[in-house]
């Protein structure tokens, strides 16, 4: 099976398998939600598989649980191939989400705002 293909396959079965935080996160930012910016989630781009991403404003959102503790360097090489892709990645702790929404939400919205501005 080709790459491609399996990422896909991938992307589809992690969006019907998120955690409690993606979760929280999607029914805030689905469906123009978040002042009406269109978000995908689990999305294919490139090699990799980002859990929210605005096309539009081209910003992605990546929320981590603690197993990116151990991940970091691997984080940063994704990261900054996804910059060099011309988009922002915001990142933000499973606790972050779920603790701090508001916060959260906030913080995405300025910089969605921000990049309109470009």
């Amino acid at each position: 099976m080709q790459d491609k293909t399996k990422l896909l396959i991938h992307a589809k079965r992690m969006r019907h398998l998120p955690t409690e935080a993606e979760s929280t996160l999607w029914r805030q930012l689905r469906a123009g939600r978040l002042a009406d910016y269109r978000f995908k989630r689990q999305k294919p781009i490139g090699n990799f598989i980002v859990d929210f991403v605005c096309f539009a404003q081209k910003l992605i959102i990546e929320v981590d649980g603690g197993q990116h503790v151990d991940m970091q360097v691997r984080d940063e090489a994704r990261t900054e191939w996804l910059q060099a892709q011309g988009f922002q990645v915001l990142r933000f702790w499973n606790h972050d989400v779920l603790q701090r929404k508001d916060l959260v939400l906030e913080e995405i919205l300025r910089r969605l705002e921000a990049r309109e501005t470009r």
